[in-house]
């Protein structure tokens, strides 16, 4: 089962933190972007590295929360453009986290390397559950994913995004899940 697929191809993360997803929501973008300055905003993944591993626990708090509500902003397809709030220390971990893969490229050998190795779980099937309005993981990568995989069941859900609160991805998730049971 896989829901909400990314693939940590350079496509993706340029989506995402090099201003596509900004297009659809400029003043959000714009949020994300304030705390960093001007001649940084070409890299922005590499820019927010720089204060969320500062070593300087405000700083770092500071950025984490505009990352992390940059991210929560997008998730859903019914959103207004703001992420709220979340605590701090979970902004910190989460955006820390993300920011320290996507500065490894998530540790792969090479740009596509997940498309590119689907033949090693050909024979095996699965489920992709995959929001049609995914602002943050775009359709494209599941679609792309559930092609080279054989074995693949892809389930776009027309009006959701990335959320897994997304009703319609949750009612799916569990209608597979329940499928799932019946066979054994």
């Amino acid at each position: 089962m896989l829901r909400g697929v990314f693939t940590m191809t350079r496509a993706e993360l340029d989506w995402f933190y090099g201003g596509g997803a900004g297009r659809f929501w400029p003043e959000t973008w714009e949020a994300f972007q304030r705390p960093i300055p001007e001649a940084e905003r070409g890299d922005m993944i590499a820019a927010y590295h720089r204060r969320l591993f500062s070593g300087d626990l405000a700083e770092e708090t500071r950025h984490a929360r505009a990352w992390s509500a940059w991210e929560n902003a997008l998730a859903s397809v019914g959103s207004t453009g703001t992420g709220g709030d979340g605590p701090p220390d979970y902004a910190r971990a989460f955006a820390r986290l993300e920011n320290h893969y996507f500065t490894h490229g998530g540790f792969l050998d090479h740009d596509g390397q997940i498309h590119d190795q689907m033949d090693r779980i050909a024979d095996i099937p699965g489920t992709i559950v995959q929001g049609r309005y995914d602002m943050i993981c775009p359709p494209r990568a599941a679609y792309r994913i559930a092609r080279a995989w054989p074995g693949a069941d892809l389930r776009m859900v027309p009006l959701a995004g990335h959320a897994l609160s997304e009703p319609g991805i949750s009612a799916e998730l569990v209608e597979v899940m329940d499928t799932l049971g019946r066979e054994d």
